[in-house]
C-alpha cells in the first residue's frame, strides 16, 4: 500500500511528522483529519527504487520485534509512561528501520493517537495479529501483559521456525547439488564415456540405451531445457499467485509425502495458538476467527476458518466445518466441541497447541534422523545405476578381445 509522509499540527498547535499508509492521497488526508490533525504538508513517500516497495528489503525481522516487545513490556511493568518507554526502546534498538518506526510510534502516541492505530501505518513491522492484540490490551488495560505474552508467543514461533528451516536446509542443499552434478554428468561426462560403446556396434542393455538417449537429449537441448525450466517456474509462480491456483496448491501440499504431515502440524499450531491468543486478548469468537484466518498461512485452512466464522455468526457450532475437513485431525474439532460446551475454549486451545507443538517437534527430529540415510540411499542408487549402465557393457566388450 502507498505511503505518504506528512507534517501536521494537533489540537494544541504542536507540530509533528510521520508516515501514513493509505490507498491514495485523499484517503491519507481523511485519516489524518480523523486523528485530529491539521495537515501542513502531505506527499507520496518514494524510495530508491522509483517509489516501488520491495517487501523483502522493508520487512523487519521477527527477532527484532520480539526484542522490542520484551523491552517495551518490561518498561511498562516498571510503570514508565508509554511515550517515554517507546523512546527508551528506540535508543536501545540496533535495527535502523525499526528504530525509526518506534520513534514514529512515540510521536504518534504523544499526539494522542492510540498505539494500535499508530502501528497500522507500519505493516512491514507489525502484523494484523500483533495490532489486534495491542488493541485488546489497550481496551482491557492489560497492555503490559499482552506485550509480554506476544514476546513469549513470537519467541516460540521463531524457535520452531528456526528448527524447521535448519532441518530442511541440509536436504535442500544436497538435493540441489545432486541435480546440478547429475545435469553436468549427463551433459558432458556420460557422452564421452559412452562414445566407445556406440562405436563398437554391440548390442547394449536397455539401461545403457536409456542412459545414452537421455544424455544425448540433454546435451542437444541444454538451452531449451534451461529456458523451459525458467518458464515453468514463472508459470507456476503465476498460477500460485491466483486465488484458484493458490487454493489448489495449498491443498495439494498437505498430502505430499513426508512434507505434508509436517505442514499440517505447522498450520494447526498456528491456528490453535493464534485463535487462543486472540480469545485471551478479549476478542469474541467471530473476531478471533477473522484475524486467525489471515495468520494461518494456508488458503485451504483459511477458507474453512472463514466458513466457520459464518457458521458461528449464524448460531451454529464452531466445529461444524472442521468435522468434515479430512485435513483436520478429528481430535481438534472434538476437543473444541468440549471447550464450546463447557465454556473453556481458551484452555482447550492451549492444550491442543501444546500437544501439536510437541508432535511437530518430534516429527522434525524424526525427519532430521531419517533424511540423511534416505539421501545417501538415493545418491547410492543413482550412482549405482549409472555405473552399471556404463561398466557392464564395457566389461562385456573387453571380454570379446
Amino acid at each position: 500500500m502507498p505511503k505518504f509522509s506528512y507534517r501536521a499540527t494537533d489540537g494544541q498547535g504542536a507540530t509533528s511528522s510521520g508516515v501514513v499508509e493509505s490507498p491514495d492521497r485523499e484517503s491519507a488526508m481523511d485519516t489524518l483529519r480523523d486523528r485530529g490533525f491539521t495537515v501542513l504538508k502531505l506527499e507520496a513517500k518514494k524510495d530508491a527504487f522509483g517509489g516501488k516497495e520491495l517487501p523483502f528489503l522493508n520487512k523487519i525481522p521477527i527477532k527484532e520485534i520480539v526484542i522490542f516487545s520484551r523491552q517495551f513490556s518490561v518498561l511498562m511493568g516498571a510503570k514508565v509512561p508509554i511515550v517515554q518507554a517507546l523512546k527508551t526502546v528506540a535508543k536501545q534498538t540496533q535495527h535502523r528501520k525499526l528504530r525509526a518506526i518506534v520513534l514514529d510510534l512515540a510521536s504518534e502516541v504523544e499526539n494522542g493517537i492510540a498505539l494500535s492505530t499508530a502501528m497500522e501505518s507500519h505493516r512491514n513491522a507489525f502484523t494484523d495479529f500483533f495490532i489486534n492484540m495491542v488493541k485488546s490490551g489497550e481496551t482491557t488495560g492489560r497492555l503490559e501483559e499482552v506485550m509480554n505474552y506476544m514476546a513469549d508467543q513470537m519467541e516460540r514461533d521463531y524457535d520452531l521456525n528456526s528448527r524447521i528451516k535448519g532441518a530442511m536446509t541440509y536436504p535442500i542443499i544436497v538435493v540441489t547439488g545432486m541435480i546440478v552434478i547429475g545435469f553436468i554428468m549427463m551433459t558432458f561426462v556420460v557422452p564421452k564415456l559412452t562414445a566407445s560403446l556406440i562405436e563398437s556396434g554391440m548390442k547394449l542393455p536397455w539401461t545403457t540405451r536409456l542412459l545414452i538417449a537421455t544424455s544425448e537429449f540433454m546435451k542437444n537441448n541444454v538451452v531449451g531445457i534451461a529456458i523451459g525450466a525458467v518458464l515453468a517456474g514463472i508459470a507456476f509462480r503465476w498460477w500460485v499467485s491466483t486465488e484458484s491456483g493458490r487454493s489448489k496448491w495449498d491443498f495439494v501440499k498437505l498430502f505430499i509425502p513426508v512434507v505434508g504431515p509436517l505442514l499440517q502440524r505447522i498450520y494447526l499450531v498456528r491456528f490453535t495458538r493464534s485463535f487462543g491468543t486472540m480469545l485471551s486478548g478479549g476478542l469474541d469468537i467471530p473476531q478471533a476467527l477473522t484475524v486467525t484466518s489471515d495468520i494461518v498461512g494456508n488458503a485451504h485452512y483459511r477458507k474453512n476458518i472463514v466458513e466457520t466464522k459464518k457458521q458461528v455468526s449464524d448460531g451454529h457450532s464452531i466445529t461444524s466445518v472442521f468435522m468434515s475437513d479430512r485435513t483436520m485431525p478429528l481430535m481438534v474439532p472434538q476437543m473444541m466441541a468440549v471447550g464450546e460446551e463447557t465454556g473453556r475454549m481458551q484452555e482447550v486451545l492451549e492444550r491442543l497447541t501444546d500437544f501439536y507443538t510437541r508432535d511437530l517437534e518430534n516429527l522434525v527430529d524424526n525427519l532430521v534422523s531419517a533424511i540423511e540415510p534416505l539421501i545417501m540411499l538415493a545418491m547410492g542408487g543413482a550412482v549405482g545405476i549409472m555405473v552399471a549402465a556404463i561398466m557392464l557393457p564395457m566389461y562385456q566388450m573387453a571380454q570379446q578381445f
